[in-house]
């Protein structure tokens, strides 16, 4: 049987908020069966739950921000997204600000953090959502697009017109069945240009941003000393930041993504319109090891090393 997974135990850290700019504390905690992933902000009085839901995002202006009430969390994107890496199904998120800490700027630390509480199995098993039939999101010249398939696959492609950009390769497939979420995905650094930093500062956005967490260029070239980690480190953090973004949806996706200059929105409106046709998708486990999809065994979200 695929089972459920949780954190063995408790591992925090610190850091800031890339947009808020602000000192947060982080926590991730073990969480029962069918729990799912739960954010809480537990410096308000009573602590608020957030549960990861692409009903709860009110904010994608460059990150996928949760709102309950009056309490928000920004930028859970990378967190979620290494969750979804390592196979994590369960698991409590305690966090002392309004934003999970950027760290680095792409989902590596998350991955260290995990792995370090280590990961467990759980009596329940693991509960896919199957997409049954292709959904579709178009906004001009940008679509994002789930169809059917059986394993997790994504593909993207990009376009800036910026000679940094350019350079590299602006398009990725990723069949996880195959290739390893923490080799070729996890690092890839969130990135931005030093022309919008005053514009996104006045809209309240990007305060806690450098070049310690973010890939940052000027109008030819990038000026993070260490250059880039992937030769496609830009295109593969958009697929980063896609994981995170889909697994809002509360279960890992039996899916085929595939995407042209998407971003958090359009993640989540093709996420809605999922799950808002009934005839679309499913909710399927496999108790029985022959029962596993071929092209599932394999799979990044229950072989996490």
């Amino acid at each position: 049987m695929l089972r459920q997974r949780t954190l063995k135990t408790i591992v925090t850290a610190t850091g800031v908020g890339l947009h808020s700019g602000i000192k947060v504390t982080l926590s991730l905690r073990p969480a029962a069966p069918d729990t799912g992933i739960v954010f809480r902000r537990v410096d308000l009085d009573p602590p608020v739950d957030l549960p990861a839901s692409p009903y709860s995002v009110v904010d994608t202006r460059l990150c996928s921000g949760l709102q309950q009430g009056e309490a928000k969390i920004g930028t859970v994107e990378h967190l979620m997204s290494a969750l979804a890496g390592l196979g994590v199904d369960n698991a409590y998120i305690d966090v002392d600000g309004p934003e999970i800490p950027i760290l680095d700027g792409s989902a590596a630390p998350f991955v260290f953090l995990i792995q370090s509480a280590g990961i467990e199995d759980q009596a329940a098993p693991k509960r896919f959502l199957r997409v049954r039939k292709p959904v579709e999101v178009r906004e001009g010249d940008k679509w994002v697009r789930l169809e059917p398939y059986d394993g997790y696959r994504l593909s993207f492609s990009i376009q800036f017109n910026h000679p940094a950009i350019d350079r590299t390769g602006t398009e990725v497939a990723v069949d996880f069945a195959r290739q390893s979420y923490v080799r070729e995905i996890s690092r890839a650094r969130t990135f931005g240009f030093m022309h919008e930093v005053e514009y996104m500062r006045d809209a309240g956005l990007a305060r806690g941003g450098s070049l310690d967490n973010a890939i940052v260029m000027d109008e030819y070239r990038v000026l993070n000393a260490d250059g880039l980690r992937y030769a496609d480190e830009f295109v593969k953090h958009k697929v980063l930041d896609a994981i995170g973004d889909l697994y809002l949806a509360g279960h890992p996706l039996l899916a085929a993504y595939s995407a042209h200059k998407s971003g958090h929105a359009l993640n989540n409106q093709v996420l809605r319109a999922l799950l808002e046709d009934k005839t679309a998708w499913d909710i399927v486990s496999f108790e029985r090891d022959e029962d596993v999809p071929a092209t599932l065994r394999n799979a990044f979200e229950l072989h996490p090393a």
